[in-house]
């Protein structure tokens, strides 16, 4: 399925991959890497090129997240510095890949992002919680938040597995809350198009 968002496209392959948004010549988040060959049919009827992705943000290293990255051939990788090590050494353990009876590949990152950064007209945020690297990314212009595992629309990401923390995924909802949100798309489920404000709070009483 490929819905669009003002001039973002949203692909969703499965319920074991995460939504995979594709913003210009940029990637956020590329699946397990399972379902290979219905994302190239999604990428032929969107009229691109997979080898014209220049860069794959992923939100944290999960599988579900980065198996896919390695089929983006001229891209390079970018994720948070809290998660890199996930990635470049191909961790079974921590990409949590055996849970989707995958196999976690090593891949170079060319940019280990931090809070604050900025990558393809999108500012980092730093939201941990759900993974030490967990991040959500900020369009600005459009108030746009592509929110990963951190926040979805109806609860947050889990923070009992490793790496998780519950007092961390709190800190970082306080963060999201104060910000000037219009869109919300999460890494797995539906967007949230309007009252983005109003989940937040329920998520956070909820949470809290």
């Amino acid at each position: 399925m490929i819905k669009k968002i003002g001039d973002v496209s949203m692909i969703h392959l499965s319920d074991s991959d995460s939504n995979i948004y594709v913003v210009g010549n940029t990637v956020i988040d590329a699946g397990t890497g399972l379902n290979f060959t219905r994302m190239m049919d999604m990428f032929k009827m969107m009229g691109k090129k997979m080898d014209e992705i220049e860069w794959v943000v992923n939100t944290h290293g999960h599988f579900d997240h980065v198996g896919g990255n390695g089929f983006f051939f001229e891209a390079k990788i970018a994720i948070h510095d809290g998660d890199a090590d996930v990635v470049e050494k191909g961790d079974q353990e921590l990409s949590f890949a055996d849970f989707f009876d995958g196999n976690m590949r090593s891949h170079k990152v060319e940019k280990r992002l931090k809070d604050g950064d900025e990558i393809a007209g999108l500012k980092v945020i730093h939201t941990p919680g759900h993974s030490p690297g967990s991040i959500c990314l900020y369009d600005d212009k459009n108030k746009i938040l592509f929110s990963g595992d951190t926040v979805f629309s109806n609860g947050i990401g889990r923070t009992d597995l490793p790496g998780g923390s519950e007092e961390e995924m709190k800190k970082s909802l306080e963060k999201l809350k104060g910000m000037k949100i219009e869109k919300l798309l999460p890494g797995h489920g539906q967007p949230v198009l309007k009252d983005v404000h109003l989940v937040l709070d329920k998520i956070s009483d909820d949470f809290y």
